[in-house]
């Protein structure tokens, strides 16, 4: 389940969610925080974990803003409640470990926007409307304008078309 990124290095963000899947599938515990953490993972960020199968999204769950003390926390978890909470799909098993690609998304701060200030390809994007919320990632395969991801993003938070929405756009850190 690792990815080789730049120069065949392993992402150690990609490694660290994989292991924390590992962990959780094969004995039902969650990885412990990595010690020495890399300076990078101390930060606090939005995270979200994408896994695929076979080019198919097989589960993705992340958070809009930290919601731990650290991003390796965040990833941890993120990674394990995509692997075995994500409501579209069941949990991942252990004889699919091996068949899976994950990806990693640190979110930026949002910034809220209008939606001439969108770009598909280089900002995800959250529409409010009181409790309902929907997110969006950037760059997403089949996404190809502006009206194309609102439409999605507002189906996934139960806006309607001609309901009123606050919208926010973000960038993300994607690591593979």
């Amino acid at each position: 389940m690792e990815q080789q990124g730049k120069a065949g290095q392993i992402d150690p963000w990609v490694n660290l969610a994989a292991q924390a899947i590992h962990t959780y599938v094969r004995t039902g515990k969650t990885l412990p925080i990595p010690s020495p953490m890399l300076p990078e993972w101390t930060a606090k960020a939005g995270v979200f974990v994408s896994i695929k199968k076979a080019d198919r999204l097989r589960g993705c769950i992340g958070t809009f803003s930290p919601t731990t003390e650290s991003l390796a926390q965040e990833i941890i978890a993120n990674a394990i409640k995509a692997a075995s909470e994500d409501p579209r799909f069941p949990p991942i098993c252990e004889e699919e470990l091996d068949t899976l690609v994950l990806s990693v998304d640190v979110l930026s701060e949002p910034e809220t926007c209008t939606e001439d200030q969108l770009n598909p390809t280089c900002f995800g994007v959250i529409v409010q409307n009181g409790w309902r919320r929907g997110l969006l990632l950037p760059d997403l395969a089949g996404v190809e304008s502006v009206e194309e991801q609102l439409a999605i993003v507002r189906r996934k938070a139960r806006i309607a078309p001609d309901e009123p929405a606050h919208i926010s756009r973000f960038t993300v850190e994607r690591h593979t």
